[in-house]
């Protein structure tokens, strides 16, 4: 079975984007490679266990094995050592992907308090897009009880569009709520 988000990208947002961007050829139209989820965790440094719950509430969240994110060099004002876990991350491709931002805008976006959209700022000049959810607790997947500590994280789509013009409005298609 595909995911839904696939179908709606083939039947739907490769015309409409075809149409509106004047692409001489349907494989110049953007596509969305992959979703990268990432959490940092600061008080990593004096409790290796919260690695371990965040590596966990994350691979329940996207579906996918979180993996361990580590310090690339000392610091010493935070007592942190080269090698150390600091965050964990999980890169989703393909069907998992397609899965991951159906959940995402359907279920997760609207439970967030206050709501009003997220914005169009994060855009990096190269049609890329990040932006962060301050709360994991907006995940459906995740039980309340069960959190000891709440954390944000960020999620980055990497697309192939050469603009954020064209990313915009491809993430659009999909149905991501940018703030007007």
């Amino acid at each position: 079975m595909t995911p839904r988000f696939k179908t709606k990208y083939r039947e739907e947002i490769i015309a409409k984007l075809q149409e509106e961007f004047n692409y001489s050829n349907i494989m110049m139209v953007p596509k969305l490679e992959k979703i990268v989820v990432s959490q940092g965790i600061g008080a990593a440094v004096a409790d290796k266990k919260l690695v371990d719950q965040a590596i966990a509430e994350m691979t329940l969240i996207t579906g996918q094995k979180a993996v361990a994110t580590k310090s690339k060099k000392d610091v010493s004002n935070f007592k942190l050592r080269k090698g150390m876990p600091i965050g964990a991350r999980v890169t989703l491709r393909g069907d998992q992907m397609y899965e991951f931002l159906d959940r995402l805008v359907s279920a997760s976006l609207p439970r967030i308090r206050d709501f009003q959209g997220i914005k169009a700022s994060g855009f990096d000049g190269r049609g890329n897009y990040t932006f962060g959810v301050t709360e994991q607790i907006i995940f459906p997947e995740i039980d309340i009880d069960k959190v000891n500590r709440i954390s944000g994280m960020d999620i980055t789509f990497v697309t192939s569009a050469p603009t954020d013009k064209e990313a915009k409005a491809l993430l659009t298609a999909f149905g991501l709520p940018f703030k007007k």
